[in-house]
């Protein structure tokens, strides 16, 4: 059940991916061939978890675990179904283009209405290509005649469903089911490490995190990635307790879905490189499994890089600066995995790197290990008081960040220093959200578990612990995102805050074992592990308790439907004033249906007049928008077209995120008769 929706992921996104490469994204051939595949997918994935040949699983029973009470079963999808509930009631009407998910919604919007990329600028419409105008905005790129979208295809490509479901509100409702399955994935992947009895608290833990409820009630990228990647290691998880072709079929479908993370975000290419080593490690140990889980997992980063090299190369360009060194690590971590693989592998070395490797489960480096992880935390809690990490202006975007960060340091009464990052009070972000109690105790699991491993026990947390670790650490060193909250809190989410939390949730586990050795009786050790999980909770609630109730970008629809309602059929919309073309320019174009173009810098008035001329020349009726009367009155009799007056997240840079902001934007229109 907790790996169906990653299955469904995986299903959809083989089928997707190649009909929008062809250009041919449309419901009839895209739903005809997902059934088929989904069908295979989840018939791969779901058999029985024993020998080829074998029966039925054990009714309620989990891999290498036995029977499962029915409790946590119920508790578990009780806590999944609430979410969904809330999430659906508080989801934000986030289309209108200012961050990332008005972005998101206007890439599947085009996608769900033309099954095809690039965008045509429709040039014709304004008379022919002219110097005075551009096509381009924030998310949005014009180039080689076309307008390319930024960010990779993966979310807009699930997104297209909810789309030709349910238009615009169908695409916004996609996000709280992809957030409710990523409690429902992460709930599945504690029951397999931990115990199926923890997987109520482990999903009530994720499920009431801050970053969990914003990721979710918008249209981000983080859910569907985090499906993938809990759901991939549940798979492998299940690979484990299988033979023969079964095991390589599961194996294969977990390297699938984490190799498509890279279809969704390109920096998920860093979170899997652990995967290739630990197939490596497979392989060199004489595993099947390990060239289907390398298989799958090459298959789908090369179907995320295709993509994202083929249909959306400017984004990857704008990215350049960090994409280049990525793309180096993952080769050298290649190359160093083949190395692993043949010294292993080969009969003078092999038997050596075995023995070196019992004589350290034998010694004194997995305590030293253990130690060391509650130092790197505490230098991570401490590096406040060390370092001031600041990053200067490169770019124009840059500089619109510096901006950005002084106006809200200015808000909040802060030393006014737009190149701040606050980047090293990372640690102390991830306090805020789960709380100091629960981050003691994931240092604690931490600890416990780098122990096991290096003594060889435990061998099944090998590949998510090393994810967990290899990707949180560089998250905390280096979040790389504009540093207001809570919108920095999607680079936690992404894996550093479930990771932590499984984490947490393995300690506790481990404290209540321990302490049930003392004699207690069933009664109170229930009562006690119950006492336990609500006191990690308060802290968790005392950050997101206002936010819970609190529903931002209200009305954002139909405000834009009443304005794409007083647009003409014939429309060609030219944007005079540069915020407004922010915003709506791809709102025109994809939910409008109406031909966009913006003023480019240095046109002048002279110059929409001669585009005004073209227009009419054109057959088409020239329509000037911006934001204020004034802006758009010398080309004619103002009109308002949209009044928008809303609430928005609040932002805080050194405290937890609370409160909302005001948000009001109008368009104003005009509509130029022939001179």
């Amino acid at each position: 059940m907790t790996v169906l929706p990653t299955l469904l992921l995986v299903a959809w996104l083989a089928v997707s991916l190649p009909l929008l490469a062809a250009g041919a994204l449309r419901p009839l051939p895209a739903l005809a061939l997902f059934v088929p595949v989904a069908a295979l997918v989840l018939w791969l994935g779901l058999r029985s978890a024993g020998p080829d040949g074998g029966g039925a699983p054990e009714r309620g029973s989990l891999p290498g675990r036995g029977p499962v009470p029915w409790w946590p079963v119920i508790a578990v999808l009780g806590v999944a179904a609430a979410f969904l509930a809330l999430q659906i009631v508080m989801s934000a009407e986030q289309i209108i283009v200012r961050r990332d998910p008005a972005s998101y919604v206007q890439f599947a919007t085009w996608l769900a209405g033309h099954g095809s990329l690039p965008i045509p600028p429709a040039e014709h419409a304004f008379g022919g290509p002219d110097a005075a105008l551009d096509y381009q905005s924030p998310a949005f790129y014009q180039e080689g005649g076309a307008v390319v979208p930024q960010f990779m295809a993966g979310l807009p490509l699930v997104l297209t469903l909810g789309g030709w479901a349910g238009g615009t509100h169908g695409i916004l409702l996609a996000a709280p089911l992809l957030g409710a399955c990523c409690v429902l994935a992460f709930a599945g992947l504690v029951a397999r490490l931990v115990g199926p009895r923890w997987a109520p608290a482990g999903a009530l833990l994720l499920a009431l995190t801050l970053p969990m409820l914003y990721v979710s009630r918008n249209t981000f990228s983080e859910p569907p990635a985090i499906v993938l990647l809990l759901g991939g290691l549940a798979l492998l998880h299940d690979s484990r307790r299988a033979e023969g072709r079964r095991a390589a079929q599961k194996a294969f479908l977990a390297g699938l879905a984490l190799g498509l993370i890279v279809l969704v975000r390109i920096d998920g290419l860093r979170d899997v490189l652990p995967v290739l080593v630990f197939a490596g490690l497979l392989v060199a140990l004489g595993r099947r499994t390990g060239w289907w889980l390398g298989g799958g997992l090459l298959l789908g980063a090369g179907a995320g890089l295709a993509e994202g090299f083929g249909l959306s190369r400017p984004y990857l360009t704008y990215l350049e600066a960090s994409l280049k060194p990525l793309l180096a690590i993952t080769a050298v971590i290649a190359a160093a995995t083949a190395v692993m693989v043949a010294a292993l592998r080969w009969e003078r070395t092999g038997p050596r790197v075995r023995r070196a490797a019992a004589a350290v489960a034998r010694g004194r480096l997995p305590g030293a290990a253990a130690v060391l992880t509650v130092l790197v935390l505490l230098g991570f809690a401490v590096r406040p008081l060390v370092q001031t990490v600041r990053r200067p202006p490169a770019t124009e975007d840059d500089e619109m960040n510096v901006r950005f960060i002084e106006t809200i340091q200015r808000i909040q009464d802060l030393p006014v220093d737009g190149t701040r990052q606050y980047s090293e009070l990372s640690l102390h972000w991830v306090a805020w959200y789960i709380g100091p109690p629960a981050l003691l105790l994931a240092a604690l699991g931490a600890a416990l578990l780098v122990r096991r491993l290096l003594r060889g026990r435990s061998t099944e947390w090998l590949l998510p612990y090393a994810m967990v670790v290899w990707t949180t650490t560089q998250v905390l060193l280096r979040p790389g995102i504009t540093p207001d909250h809570p919108w920095a809190s999607r680079r936690l989410i992404g894996l550093a805050i479930p990771g932590l939390l499984l984490f947490t949730v393995f300690a506790a586990a481990w404290t209540f074992r321990r302490v049930r050795r003392l004699g207690y009786s069933p009664r109170a050790m229930r009562a006690g592990a119950v006492t336990g999980v609500a006191l990690l909770l308060v802290p968790v609630v005392l950050t997101s308790g206002g936010y819970l109730v609190t529903r931002t970008e209200r009305h954002e629809v139909a405000a834009v439907e009443r304005m794409c309602g007083a647009l003409r059929p014939d429309a060609s919309v030219v944007v005079v004033e540069h915020s407004t073309a922010d915003r709506f320019l791809q709102v025109v174009r994809g939910m409008c249906g109406r031909p966009a173009a913006r003023t480019a810098a240095g046109a002048t008035p002279a110059d929409v007049r001669r585009v005004i001329g073209k227009v009419h020349d054109a057959g088409r009726r020239p329509v000037i928008m911006a934001a204020k009367p004034e802006q758009v009155a010398p080309y004619g009799r103002p009109s308002r077209i949209l009044r928008l007056d809303t609430r928005q997240d609040g932002r805080t840079l050194t405290e937890p995120p609370g409160g909302t902001w005001g948000l009001a934007m109008e368009v104003w229109i005009a509509e130029p008769g022939r001179s």
